[in-house]
């Protein structure tokens, strides 16, 4: 069951995700940064839209959880087309932070998280708009699955 809106343990936040497979993948950055330009690239590789733009987040059963607030639900910002309807799924348990930024380390730390609702999650540090951004995405959300 899905926790209601007035659940004081629900944080709303700035971001967008997707999921892959049973994985959420969240994106965070500052407004025009590429979070739904990614969404929609991870998207055309075969996730899910969970939400774009902001997201409903809490903790239960260990873990993190996404949903989208109900008013966004199945909607995606397509920059120069506005705003497309899309399948979407919810709620997913989240797997990774990807921290979008115009720059980044070449090499990053060994155990980088973000800290969202009050709890740790392994994180990444990208560029959206490198044609790379989504293989990327994929291969370390392979890497935590893995253990790495």
């Amino acid at each position: 069951m899905l926790p209601s809106r007035t659940r004081p343990d629900i944080v709303n936040i700035h971001a967008s995700c997707v999921a892959a497979g049973s994985r959420g993948i969240l994106l965070l950055g500052v407004s025009g940064q590429g979070k739904s330009d990614l969404a929609l690239r991870l998207i055309d590789r075969g996730a899910r839209l969970v939400a774009d733009d902001r997201c409903d987040i809490w903790f239960e059963r260990d873990r993190l959880w996404c949903r989208p607030p109900a008013e966004l639900a199945g909607k995606l910002e397509v920059r120069g087309l506005g705003i497309v309807e899309k399948a979407w799924v919810a709620p997913v348990p989240l797997a990774i932070a990807v921290r979008l930024a115009d720059r980044y380390e070449r090499m990053p730390p060994e155990r980088a998280a973000e800290r969202i609702a009050g709890h740790d999650l392994p994180s990444v540090t990208l560029s959206a708009f490198e044609g790379s951004a989504p293989i990327k995405v994929m291969l370390a959300l392979d890497r935590l699955a893995n253990g790495a």
